[in-house]
């Protein structure tokens, strides 16, 4: 004997809801420098408008966030506060580097200048140009939505996995080539 459902009822396991309610309402905290910051403000227009994808509350305080978008060059005198904002956001949050200066360093192989930013704090997605167009934020945006739908949990246990925890490259010690090691 089968027990019969009302029509508006809808049956689902709670990780998928709660993956589903973050997914679909992600809060950006924009640290945006030089030209992808106004390629980051241009997605949020009228013309690209980000709000059709769940994304369109751009907050200004690190609380209320939990999408940190870095568009544009990190110099070493900014990389604290970055970290410092990084670490204000509340779990579960998610990061994208947006152009290739915040991935990579871009053009800027000097000495100020973060040679990318997932040294220092982990990354979700990389958005690729210099500076990249606002469809490909949109793209990034979408696919970091299908990544929290397939990974989220309700306690966050994708967020404690050793990727994700461990220390970053730039702050692990690497061995001078050519040198006898210290014993």
């Amino acid at each position: 004997m089968a027990l019969e459902l009302p029509e508006n009822v809808v049956v689902s396991k709670l990780d998928t809801l709660a993956s589903w309610c973050r997914k679909n309402s992600l809060w950006p905290m924009p640290f945006a420098t030089a030209c992808c910051g106004i390629e980051l403000m241009a997605t949020g227009a009228s013309k690209h408008d980000l709000a059709r994808f769940g994304a369109e509350v751009f907050r200004f305080s690190p609380r209320q966030c939990d999408l940190m978008i870095v568009a544009g060059r990190v110099v070493m005198k900014m990389l604290p506060v970055l970290q410092r904002i990084w670490l204000q956001m509340p779990e579960p949050k998610w990061c994208i580097s947006m152009g290739a200066c915040a991935s990579t360093g871009g053009v800027f192989d000097t000495y100020s200048v973060v040679q990318g930013i997932d040294r220092f704090i982990p990354v979700d997605m990389y958005v690729p140009g210099c500076p990249p167009r606002p469809e490909q934020l949109i793209q990034a945006i979408i696919d970091l939505q299908d990544k929290i739908q397939r990974e989220g949990t309700v306690n966050g246990s994708e967020f404690l996995t050793p990727e994700r925890q461990g220390r970053k490259r730039a702050l692990v010690e690497l061995p001078i080539l050519n040198q006898p090691a210290l014993r």
